[in-house]
């Protein structure tokens, strides 16, 4: 298990340190952003990593990585607009907005560590392609969630689907970076 601690803080370091260069370029202008325009990015990004598996090339020079690190943080986003509301201006620092990023990845963190716990580790023998297909249900769930006002009768919510796309994407990128075949 500390193999795989490390390899999650690695890649999840890898996603925070394009947030931070992002901040510094843009600022925190995504805070005008609905969660539906966030999940409808995830959406293009999920739908994006799919075609390139499927057609197995790219003709853009950016592969299904850079992809899985964006679903990551447009799903932090996602999670610190569930909890602030979308604002008309930027109304957070950037100072502010690392910190909340900080705050909701460590509880998207603990929440893997336990379902790593509890499904011993079995993301390992899935495929990367199957991270994608569950990453797309995730998002169609959350359309419809969000279509029915956030409400649900037996299913968890928006920011519980939010996190398990960051996880998902979390997977992929360790069988990136680690060489990590599918089986």
């Amino acid at each position: 298990m500390a193999d795989t601690v490390a390899q999650f803080e690695h890649v999840i370091s890898i996603c925070r340190d394009l947030f931070v260069k992002k901040l510094k370029d843009y600022g925190a202008s995504w805070r005008i952003l609905r969660p539906q325009s966030l999940t409808d990015q995830i959406f293009i990004k999920a739908k994006r990593i799919r075609s390139i598996e499927t057609k197995g090339e790219s003709k853009i020079d950016e592969g299904i990585r850079s992809e899985f690190i964006g679903i990551v943080n447009y799903g932090i986003i996602g999670l610190i607009q569930l909890h602030l509301g979308y604002a008309d201006t930027e109304d957070i620092s950037n100072d502010e907005a690392l910190a909340l990023y900080d705050k909701y990845m460590t509880e998207t963190k603990t929440l893997m560590y336990a379902k790593n716990h509890d499904y011993d580790e079995a993301w390992r023998s899935m495929r990367i392609s199957s991270y994608t297909d569950l990453i797309l249900t995730k998002v169609c769930r959350t359309k419809q969630i969000e279509d029915n006002e956030g409400k649900t009768l037996v299913s968890e919510g928006i920011d519980a689907n939010y996190m398990d796309m960051i996880n998902y994407s979390l997977f992929g990128l360790i069988k990136i970076e680690y060489g990590e075949q599918d089986d």
